[in-house]
């Protein structure tokens, strides 16, 4: 039996704005890896550019925001029309956090490929985003 080594994806996780509250987007990271993904954990008020340019860097297929403090809208929307200035229109921007299930839609909308509200079990994260990362690279 051949066991593959080969990495899942590649997830870039970031905690955008003042928000301080890191605990939860390191343990999604610690599920994610424990899957088979690259990794690459940012740190905290990382602004757009620099998630982007990580991105590009590592040639990430996922970009994964935490956001608590309230602002899920239009942080959502600044990093990917990020993504899009930078040509990155393949790399998926997820969502996770203080979210009411009223801002799903709108977070959709705005161009989020997924969205983890609070609660949200790690296996449902992890099955979502092997879910995005197979669409980009075309695996059935």
């Amino acid at each position: 039996m051949t066991v593959s080594t080969a990495v899942r994806g590649r997830v870039v996780l970031a905690k955008p704005g003042l928000d301080g509250h890191d605990r939860g987007i390191k343990v999604v990271g610690m599920a994610l890896r424990d899957a088979g993904f690259e990794v690459i954990y940012l740190g905290l008020h990382v602004r757009a550019e620099e998630a982007v340019a990580a991105a590009v860097a590592e040639d990430a297929d996922v970009i994964g925001l935490s956001v608590l403090s309230g602002v899920h809208l239009a942080v959502t929307e600044e990093y990917v029309a990020e993504c899009r200035r930078a040509g990155l229109d393949d790399v998926a921007v997820v969502v996770g956090g203080t979210i009411p299930p009223q801002d799903v839609p709108r977070l959709l909308g705005v161009g989020a490929r997924a969205v983890y509200p609070v609660g949200t079990p790690l296996e449902d994260v992890v099955d979502g985003v092997r879910g995005v990362v197979d669409e980009r690279r075309g695996v059935a």
